[in-house]
């Protein structure tokens, strides 16, 4: 048996404490399989004095993590502090700049500084791996860089959030208000004092990124993404969508366009009997659209503890077994510079809700601002109009296949008509399998 794979480990939280409970519990079976045994021989977090569940003796402790990858005696790095710069960042480039392999579940650290740090690996012979960092214990990373090294991928696309989609899981069950299910995934811990990071679609466009480099071989290129996130989904939005045939989720969507690669992130309507409009709570789900496989999904735990500390380990029986593909599926010199398509070029139906005045010439002013813009409606539903003051009445439109650029361009010049009350709703509609 090969001799054994020493590991520092910096981050002890819910991942990092999982981890080394796994690796402590299945030491045996783990050595099985790689070949030689795992031990953690360093590690790092804030506090030193709370029981975390394994046994440290043995274990050095740093109080600093930088100092760890720099001084401690290890052969792989684990990373699980968190963070796009700071503490989490100087840790992994000391490691690399020693020649040890990183393993980390840190999306954020890859979406802003992934080909930095990719170059800096290959460039001292080693690689970084990270299938934790996206979609939580579903092995999409493998997949992507190793499964389907032999496609050609044409889109990406899923459900990365899993606090978004058990917000609009409960909203369309429950018929609750958006405010209501927010207070709850706070309560259960699925979304955090300030939900920003998550329900304005920021987590899932870091996790979108990685996706999008592995799929196309093409440099990360995070602020090219459109992100949009669901805090103006209201319930008639949900019972709408429900009444047409849909159910609204979180969509992250990446793909090759004569223009280049598109990128965003969004509400979508997608069909009530596709696989993805299936995927409820806090679940994720992943599909990837190749030349040989034609479409695959893969769905699973997104996040907590168990399912994210299974991807890590799965990272460290990579490195320990010698089978390190490169960090983004290319060597990082020959990732493709990334080339933007052009967003509102980006051609489906859309879902237009507007609060109408009820006033007479404005459902005129709406068909001639949608045919001044080639705008074909498939239906046009107006609900009782609300007669206090000058009243308005809800009008949903649903468009024939259109541009983005037409659907913005009519709803301004129906702003500037003064027939609206409030800002519209525009919702894209994706006619997924």
């Amino acid at each position: 048996m090969k001799t054994e794979l020493r590991l520092g480990i910096a981050g002890l939280g819910t991942v990092g404490a999982n981890v080394a409970q796994l690796i402590e519990r299945k030491s045996d079976l783990l050595a099985e399989r790689v070949g030689r045994s795992i031990r953690i021989t360093a590690i790092s977090a804030r506090d030193r004095s709370r029981n975390r569940g394994f046994d440290t003796d043995g274990m050095r402790w740093f109080d600093d993590p930088v100092a760890l990858a720099r001084e401690a005696e290890i052969d792989a790095f684990v990373e699980l502090i968190g963070g796009s710069d700071g503490i989490a960042r100087e840790a992994v480039e000391a490691a690399l700049k020693r020649g040890i392999p990183v393993v980390t579940a840190n999306k954020a650290l890859l979406a802003h500084h992934g080909l930095e740090l990719a170059t800096l690996a290959a460039d001292n012979g080693i690689e970084i791996l990270f299938e934790a960092a996206v979609a939580g214990g579903i092995p999409i990373i493998k997949t992507m860089r190793e499964a389907l090294s032999g496609n050609e991928v044409s889109r990406v696309y899923g459900i990365l959030n899993g606090t978004c989609n058990y917000i609009l899981t409960r909203m369309e069950k429950e018929g609750l208000t958006f405010d209501a299910c927010l207070a709850d995934a706070q309560m259960l811990g699925y979304a955090e004092a300030d939900p920003t990071f998550d329900i304005g679609g920021f987590d899932a466009a870091h996790k979108l990124a990685i996706l999008t480099s592995l799929a196309f071989g093409s440099q990360i290129s995070l602020e090219s993404i459109f992100i949009e996130g669901i805090s103006k989904i209201t319930i008639e939005d949900i019972a709408a969508a429900a009444e047409l045939g849909y159910r609204i989720k979180l969509l992250a969507v990446a793909l090759k366009t004569d223009s280049g690669i598109e990128q965003r992130v969004h509400p979508a309507m997608i069909p009530a009997r596709s696989s993805l409009a299936q995927v409820d709570g806090v679940t994720n789900a992943v599909a990837v659209d190749s030349d040989l496989l034609g479409s695959i999904l893969l769905a699973g735990p997104g996040a907590g503890g168990a399912a994210t500390a299974s991807a890590v380990l799965s990272d460290i029986m990579d490195v320990a077994g010698g089978f390190v593909p490169p960090t983004l599926g290319l060597p990082a010199a020959r990732l493709q510079p990334y080339h933007r398509a052009r967003m509102r070029a980006h051609e489906g139906g859309y879902y237009i809700r507007l609060s109408v005045l009820d006033r007479v010439g404005a459902f005129a002013s709406i068909a001639n601002r949608m045919a001044e813009n080639a705008i074909s409606l498939e239906s046009i539903v107006q609900r009782k109009a609300d007669r206090k003051g000058e009243g308005t009445a809800p009008v949903i439109l649903v468009t024939h296949e259109t541009t983005e650029a037409a659907i913005r361009s009519a709803l301004e010049a129906l702003r500037n008509d003064g027939h609206l009350s409030g800002e519209p709703q525009m919702i894209r509609i994706e006619d997924l399998d």
